[in-house]
């Protein structure tokens, strides 16, 4: 297969491809997912972070170098078709990877939002059909948004991942003053089992990271553009993550932590920065939620038109359909609606942290097996292999032994997926059978 020439119409910046992804991991990571991480890791939640940091950059090597080598806006689905002969198996990981990258990730910060956004209606804790409504109109936004174009995203997302920085800035100086020793403790951590168990948790929250992958198309030297964005990302979000998980668990018991949920980094605000730190976190958590949202959404659009040119994903997810030019996000809003309406956060980043962990794997084995031609490290895409693997592993047997109905969950999932491609393939085999040749 010949090199795809560089982009020669950018409409994305390298700065634009970093916010993009740090906005669509920090939503869905930080606010999201810190109260039930804490169940699980209790006060190392923060050593969870760095392990499943560090997982996301051996990971996130195996795509830069793809993406080196094969450019494109499908990101790993493309990679994956590069990496396997098996029509199937590429098929059922690319409806895998739409839906957790994109559809889960989406729903569940769309879900947090709708917590945040109708407790502060509300004037105190709300949830319910009002934080549902709130999420969905955030999902229709969002899209909107991506309508409006990449210039426009780019702007947005840039503003908003700016103040972010500076709010955590605030965050963690203000509460790193009154954190108290005693709660960070070694002696105060769960197992190792149970850690290990919560990096595949953790690493829902850098699955944004993959977003950036499918903006290839975006910029204007994406083999040089990329893996900047790719690396810069996920080196500040690793630390942002690392900090404020000190700053959380250092202030206020797990149980508490765990208690508050997604409104935990606003409860630990309020100790050290009155209630103005409460409020401050707060609108930082609807903007985090809403750029991430965003971000996916952006994502989505380039991802599927891709897939559905190929001929991997129905015509009605490309251009010139039904739905207009912008089917695939129109199939992809309407699912974040329909998931964000019927599970809980909880249920979407057990399900999607296991089923997206395992395509990441794929993906890693087949760089490993294609590192000659990427040229990559094969110490590094080994490493990437070893160690989401055995995390993988160890999560989906927590999932059997603690959360059984996530399990089958997760199996309906992926269950789903290959009914849905067992499908598509049909109606192309009969489609073909009608046609002339």
């Amino acid at each position: 297969m010949s090199d795809p020439a560089p982009t020669t119409s950018a409409r994305l910046t390298v700065r634009g491809a970093v916010v993009l992804g740090v906005g669509a991991m920090v939503g869905a990571g930080i606010f999201a997912l810190l109260g039930q991480a804490g169940a699980i890791a209790g006060s190392a939640v923060w050593v969870s972070f760095l392990l499943a940091g560090a997982m996301s950059s051996a990971l996130g090597y195996t795509l830069v170098r793809f993406a080196m080598r094969w450019p494109s806006s499908g990101g790993l689905i493309v990679y994956l078709q590069q990496g396997y002969r098996s029509r199937r198996l590429v098929g059922v990981a690319a409806w895998l990877g739409y839906l957790t990258s994109i559809v889960v990730v989406g729903a569940m910060v769309a879900a947090s939002f709708g917590d945040y956004a109708a407790a502060v209606i509300a004037d105190g804790p709300a949830g319910g059909w009002l934080s549902k409504v709130c999420a969905v109109v955030l999902v229709v936004l969002g899209a909107w948004l991506t309508v409006s174009g990449p210039r426009l995203v780019d702007r947005v997302q840039s503003l908003v991942v700016g103040l972010l920085l500076a709010v955590f800035a605030v965050f963690v100086v203000g509460t790193l003053s009154h954190v108290d020793p005693s709660l960070l403790a070694p002696s105060t951590y769960p197992g190792v089992d149970d850690i290990v168990a919560s990096v595949a948790l953790t690493f829902f929250a850098y699955l944004g990271f993959a977003v950036i992958s499918f903006a290839g198309d975006d910029l204007a030297e994406p083999r040089r553009e990329l893996p900047i964005a790719m690396y810069a990302a996920l080196g500040i979000t690793t630390v942002l993550y690392v900090a404020v998980s000190l700053s959380v668990f250092g202030t206020l018991p797990v149980d508490e932590v765990v208690a508050a949920g997604p409104r935990a980094l606003a409860v630990a605000a309020e100790p050290a920065l009155g209630h103005a730190g409460y409020v401050m976190m707060t609108v930082a958590a609807l903007l985090a939620t809403a750029s991430s949202v965003a971000a996916v959404l952006y994502a989505s659009r380039a991802l599927t038109s891709t897939l559905a040119t190929s001929g991997m994903f129905p015509p009605a997810f490309g251009s010139g359909t039904r739905l207009g030019r912008h089917g695939g996000l129109v199939i992809t809003a309407g699912l974040m609606v329909v998931f964000v309406t019927v599970l809980s956060v909880g249920a979407l980043a057990s399900v999607g942290s296991a089923v997206s962990l395992a395509v990441f794997v794929l993906v890693a084995v087949a760089a490993f097996r294609l590192r000659a031609e990427l040229r990559a490290s094969p110490l590094l895409a080994g490493l990437a292999v070893a160690v989401s693997g055995v995390v993988l592993v160890w999560f989906v047997v927590d999932l059997w032994v603690s959360q059984r109905r996530s399990f089958w969950a997760m199996v309906a999932l992926v269950a789903l997926a290959l009914v849905v491609d067992e499908a598509w393939i049909r109606r192309r085999r009969a489609v073909a059978a009608r046609t002339p040749s």
